[in-house]
């Protein structure tokens, strides 16, 4: 499983965050962009931004933290809460 994952996610490829993150207004779910891909693609930095293309949090996640998007799912449009709400 880990050699897949090593070819399975790259940079600039999307991916979608498997756990909520409140103090980051992100939710399970949410997708982000990979920007750097850290030794034996064991975390990502990972984008995320709102459609209109305003950066909502750059962040180190493990691997474990997010998965490769499918191409049979569709994204969907949230509105973005206040951090605290």
């Amino acid at each position: 499983m880990k050699a897949a994952r090593k070819t399975a996610i790259k940079e600039h490829d999307l991916v979608v965050l498997k756990k909520n993150m409140p103090a980051e207004r992100l939710r399970a779910g949410d997708v982000g962009t990979v920007v750097h891909i850290y030794a034996d693609h064991q975390a990502y930095e990972v984008e995320f931004v709102t459609l209109g293309g305003r950066t909502v949090a750059v962040l180190t996640l493990d691997a474990t933290d997010v998965r490769p998007v499918n191409s049979r799912e569709i994204t969907h449009a949230r509105q973005l809460v206040a951090a605290g709400k």
